[in-house]
């Protein structure tokens, strides 16, 4: 039974998740904002990778990030400082503690703050024990722990069970602003057809991150109204996808042939990739080996 009581309306609020490279954030972060742009909120973001390539997993340098600041207004920006922070792990919490908002909400997956983790992200001591936390609203969720418990009957291997957690951190925040699960659960039938077990999987998780947000105390629940958007047909892009189309159209427009020679790496690959496929346009592509 929902324990949700009263819910908190904001104009618009920014929202950071952020883990290892490895921890899906980026996916996690897109899926809260297509809802969120399906809802009908204006939607800006930002996705945040690593800044060394293959970085040791567990240190600040392998940090992956997605920030998106929604609301019921025009957003310009994907924000500066976040209102919520999602860590999944000590090195996360590290690198983004700083950008958040005195008085905001950090959920953690506190079965990552062991002690050889926190020695990865270069603590000497537990900083949840520091009282300069206090200004925060501090959610020590064991997110590993309840995504094991949801998926215990699938038969899962520990690596399928693991890649699933960050499902558990979305429903936790579809929970805190108030937004649906239909079109994550759609998505997950799309993406993972061919292995109903994996879309299950997520899809547990998900609600399982879900209804933990909703039978805790310690979180509060916020609603952002619906953006006042003319009527018509939009369409959620990224940067990369937005610099792909500006490319074609400027090739259009100047009646010169498009090539694009490119290495794929993080996160200049979809460019490649939207490219690559607009050969009905006449876009000549060629993936190089090598830098």
């Amino acid at each position: 039974m929902s324990k949700k009581g009263q819910v908190i309306e904001v104009e618009q609020v920014v929202i950071r998740f952020s883990g290892d490279s490895g921890d899906g954030m980026q996916l996690t972060g897109m899926q809260f904002s297509d809802t969120s742009a399906l809802v009908g909120n204006d939607v800006s973001t930002f996705p945040d990778y690593p800044a060394e390539i293959r970085a040791p997993q567990g240190t600040v340098g392998g940090v992956s990030g997605f920030q998106l600041h929604f609301g019921q207004k025009e957003i310009n920006t994907p924000g500066d400082y976040a209102d919520v922070l999602v860590a999944m792990n000590p090195a996360a919490f590290k690198a983004n503690l700083k950008w958040v908002k005195p008085g905001g909400t950090i959920i953690i997956d506190i079965d990552a703050f062991t002690d050889k983790n926190l020695e990865k992200a270069g603590y000497d001591s537990d900083p949840l024990k520091d009282q300069k936390l206090g200004d925060y609203n501090i959610i020590e969720a064991p997110i590993t722990t309840l995504t094991r418990e949801a998926v215990k009957e699938l038969g899962l291997d520990n690596k399928s069970i693991l890649r699933s957690k960050n499902m558990f951190a979305l429903g936790m925040a579809y929970w805190l602003f108030d937004r649906p699960l239909t079109h994550t659960e759609a998505f997950f039938k799309k993406k993972f057809g061919k292995v109903p077990q994996i879309a299950e999987a997520n899809k547990l998780v998900l609600h399982a991150g879900y209804n933990y947000a909703d039978t805790i105390e310690a979180l509060p629940s916020y609603r952002v109204n619906k953006a006042d958007i003319k009527k018509g047909t939009y369409r959620n892009i990224n940067g990369n996808v937005a610099t792909a189309w500006g490319l074609l159209a400027g090739a259009e427009k100047s009646g010169l042939p498009l090539f694009c020679g490119s290495y794929p790496i993080t996160p200049a690959t979809e460019i490649l990739q939207e490219l690559s496929a607009r050969k009905d346009l006449g876009v000549k592509s060629f993936q190089a080996e090598d830098e």
